[in-house]
């Protein structure tokens, strides 16, 4: 418990919604203690309840606007993507996202597992990424390096996400969903493992952890949702864009531990109107990311997304002019990143707009 005490001041808890915050209260022991950043998705003259005792800031759309101004344009609604806003407001280390629908799990004693203790544990400790340890994370309790793992390699990286699975329901596409609409993901691995450099995977948004220094610039979720040709591909675009940036500044990626249990699944039919254009178009998005590569001058975050942003106009824009305007609101994510975020001698207000509660 002391672990996660010590980065109260260091870690803000994202919510995305659209609904009174009443999940929040079975989350209770595990979050009263730290400052959330709820950004509500749709329309801003709705009320949104929060539970009382928790520390907060509440954003919806007129804020955004406010906050942001000509850059507000990069920020999806009617998507989970709007989450990216509390990421670009947030002055924390830290970052934990998740979705109003995921309740606390149990492991297979009956215990409460506290999620967010385990991200932090995952965040603190090194990645491996250039050589798999068969015994997965050798950093954890009970476990280390096999035999004929380097020992110039045991150092390890800094890591940079952590990505949380799931029980109940798993996060399927809309055409996984029709064929196995009772399927229910009942395994607990009890496992914790670094993704390799060079290998990419299908990040989730809903429970996730990651550094904000070391790779915030790149935790955006990207153009969906309104007025787009495209959702339900937020998450996965920024863990895309991330990884790939991940491994070329010498940075680490979890996933394993922790578990939520995701109670509610969505419409597989709403979901593949979203989804449709993204089930395509992934079969070129993948091979672009497995291609990229990045020159070494670039040696920030930012001056890695903007060259991501160049590649993905030229490589993937052919694909469909939607890219030409992804590419475009990449940048203009960079602009409002920077805009917040200035180096710490002209660091702006830790709370620039919205409405905050305690």
């Amino acid at each position: 418990m002391a672990l996660v005490a010590d980065l109260q001041d260091e870690l803000d808890i994202v919510i995305p919604t659209i609904r009174n915050l009443d999940f929040l209260e079975q989350w209770r022991p595990f979050f009263q203690p730290y400052h959330l950043i709820i950004v509500q998705d749709g329309d801003p003259s709705n009320a949104i309840r929060v539970p009382n005792g928790f520390d907060y800031e509440l954003y919806n759309r007129d804020h955004v606007n406010k906050v942001l101004g000509p850059t507000a344009s990069c920020i999806s609604f009617k998507d989970s993507a709007c989450r990216c806003f509390g990421f670009l407001v947030s002055k924390k280390k830290y970052i934990f996202t998740i979705d109003d629908d995921c309740f606390v799990a149990k492991d297979p004693s009956g215990k409460e597992i506290n999620a967010l203790a385990q991200h932090i544990r995952n965040l603190l400790k090194p990645s491996t990424p250039l050589l798999f340890n068969t015994l997965y994370d050798p950093f954890a309790e009970g476990a280390d390096f096999v035999r004929g793992y380097p020992f110039s390699l045991r150092e390890g990286l800094p890591t940079a996400i952590s990505h949380g699975l799931w029980l109940n329901i798993p996060d399927y596409d809309a055409p996984t969903q029709l064929v196995k609409p009772r399927e229910r993901n009942t395994r607990y691995v009890d496992a914790v493992m670094t993704i390799p450099k060079g290998t990419l995977f299908p990040m989730c948004g809903m429970n996730l952890a990651f550094n904000r220094e070391l790779i915030g610039p790149a935790m955006y979720f990207g153009l969906m949702g309104d007025g787009q040709p495209i959702g339900r591909y937020d998450d996965m675009w920024a863990g895309w864009c991330a990884k790939v940036i991940c491994d070329h500044l010498g940075l680490g990626v979890k996933t394993g531990l922790p578990y939520i249990w995701h109670s509610k699944a969505s419409n597989p039919f709403v979901n593949l109107k979203k989804e449709y254009k993204g089930i395509y178009w992934q079969e070129d998005m993948i091979p672009f990311f497995q291609s990229i590569i990045l020159p070494k001058e670039c040696k920030t975050v930012q001056q890695c997304y903007i060259m991501l942003a160049k590649s993905v106009k030229e490589k993937l824009g052919p694909v469909d002019p939607y890219f030409q305007k992804l590419g475009d609101a990449m940048v203009t994510w960079i602009d409002a990143w920077n805009e917040l975020n200035p180096p710490p001698q002209t660091a702006a207000p830790a709370h620039p707009n919205g409405v905050k509660k305690n």
